[in-house]
């Protein structure tokens, strides 16, 4: 089935990405390994590894089995504030992906610009509108929006305001939107603002590829938008990103963590890089407690708030069918509804 709406308004997004839909998937630490990016970019859309603090050796591999498990484009995701950080920087530099995407943090310029010395397209993550023109001055090939009702580590700014702040404001880059979209529907509405395409990560968490535990799809599909929330920070002196997940006793737990290194940072027993290393340790172990054990009260259910509108497993052709069925029939409305 031909979808001529949809291709038009992909046309940028698809063009810079090297694929057939710009859709991309949210590079999700545990759920993210070889084969669901290679599903996902099998089927048109963009799959994203996730570099977490995953050792070296271990994300060459994964990079190297996705590449043997699809001919098609891909980026890896580099945590910036991740203790193994610029180790993996090393890394590309030696297998040279054709994207690299930069989270957690904002990159530095020359981290951009090594990057784009080895041929590989940067794009990077931006919550705020500042952070957006910094990224834009540093050299990104194409910015990466994302609002605050996006799941995992976000920012404090909803989608919908920096929309307004970034996506119309700036047309020199592609500029990509994510945080809360689920549905073709939205995708419509989004492409018809100016977006190059947009990012999910939630509803590709669940898919019927993901190696996410059963316990941990189930709970997703039992949920509602409002148990979606977001960690608070305690103390200026330990700036942590907050992090959007399922209410749970694992997010009880990571708020006691904040309080007592704040005791230990006033005591001097910890220094502020050590406490930051803590926090990123505890989300690494909680995910992996949720995702591969299955451990849903303890581990950490990381989750955008459109896990509202999640309620079944699905595969990943199936999702990406409806995403772009539905976005060609609200394109087609709004013609007709604009024209008629």
């Amino acid at each position: 089935m031909s979808y001529p709406l949809t291709t038009r308004f992909f046309q940028k997004g698809a063009d810079f990405l090297g694929v057939k839909y710009p859709i991309m998937a949210g590079a999700m630490t545990w759920v993210s390994d070889p084969q669901l990016v290679a599903a996902i970019s099998n089927t048109g859309g963009f799959g994203a590894l996730a570099g977490g603090n995953t050792p070296v050796d271990i994300l060459r591999r994964q990079i190297e089995e996705t590449r043997d498990l699809t001919d098609c484009p891909f980026g890896v995701n580099l945590i910036t504030l991740a203790p193994l950080y610029q180790d993996h920087l090393a890394l590309m530099e030696e297998v040279k992906p054709k994207f690299v995407i930069f989270a957690g943090s904002f990159p530095k310029g020359k981290e951009v610009q090594r990057m784009k010395a080895i041929g590989t397209k940067v794009i990077c993550f931006a919550s705020t509108q500042s952070i957006a023109e910094r990224m834009v001055r540093y050299g990104a090939d194409a910015l990466l929006l994302e609002g605050m009702e996006a799941g995992g580590h976000v920012g404090h700014v909803t989608l919908t305001i920096l929309l307004q702040q970034v996506l119309f404001n700036i047309d020199n880059v592609p500029v990509f939107v994510a945080g809360g979209i689920a549905t073709g529907r939205m995708c419509a509405h989004l492409l018809l603002m100016g977006a190059a395409g947009v990012q999910l990560g939630t509803r590709f968490a669940v898919a019927r590829e993901s190696n996410a535990h059963p316990n941990f799809k189930k709970k997703f599909f039992q949920t509602n938008a409002r148990n979606a929330v977001s960690t608070p920070q305690f103390d200026s002196r330990l700036p942590v990103v907050a992090v959007r997940a399922l209410k749970n006793k694992g997010l009880e737990e990571f708020n006691k963590l904040q309080l007592k290194l704040i005791k230990a940072l006033e005591s001097g027993e910890i220094n502020r890089s050590e406490a930051q290393y803590k926090v990123e340790h505890f989300w690494a172990g909680a995910l992996r407690l949720a995702v591969v054990d299955g451990d849903v009260e303890k581990g950490s259910l990381m989750a955008g708030q459109s896990v509202g509108l999640v309620d079944r497993e699905m595969s990943i052709r199936e999702i990406m069918e409806e995403l772009i069925s539905d976005t060609e029939k609200t394109l087609l409305r709004t013609k007709e509804n604009l024209c008629g």
